[in-house]
């Protein structure tokens, strides 16, 4: 004897697979979150691998974290440049407040674009910060 199929929950079948790709599709799309991303305060994002966040960090010259700002892994490096630099406070030795300004910055190579070291010649923070590649080749194709 050939076993009996289970009743389906579905009143109609699918035709030519039809209705499960709108159901599969339905069920996708409710548990990604809108824009890719999590909430704004959860710093999730989606990138190749999945759900990824980035630790945007500035620390001093013994490896001790001064800022901190958590942001959603799509989002770009460069363009927290300023969110990291306005968090900063350099302990001072002894009394006062802290200071908002580093004596000098070095970083990589993702921020190595004209706004952000245009930002931080505003600010007067001494920079270390190497070039890409391609941006030398094209000034130098441009003279």
């Amino acid at each position: 004897m050939r076993p009996v199929p289970a009743p389906s929950r579905h009143r109609l079948p699918p035709q030519g697979g039809q209705r499960l790709n709108i159901r599969a599709k339905r069920r996708a799309e409710s548990r990604r979150p809108p824009g890719g991303g999590g909430a704004p305060g959860e710093g999730l994002g989606r990138l190749r691998g999945g759900f990824t966040t980035k630790f945007h960090l500035s620390a001093e010259g013994r490896c001790r974290p001064l800022s901190l700002v958590v942001t959603p892994g799509q989002r770009a490096d460069c363009t927290q440049v300023k969110s990291v630099l306005e968090k900063l406070r350099v302990p001072r030795i002894g009394p006062g407040s802290p200071r908002r300004k580093p004596n000098s910055l070095a970083a990589g190579k993702a921020y190595s674009n004209g706004p952000c070291r245009e930002y931080l010649r505003r600010r007067g923070i001494r920079h270390s910060i190497p070039e890409k590649t391609d941006s030398q080749a094209a000034r130098l194709r441009r003279g």
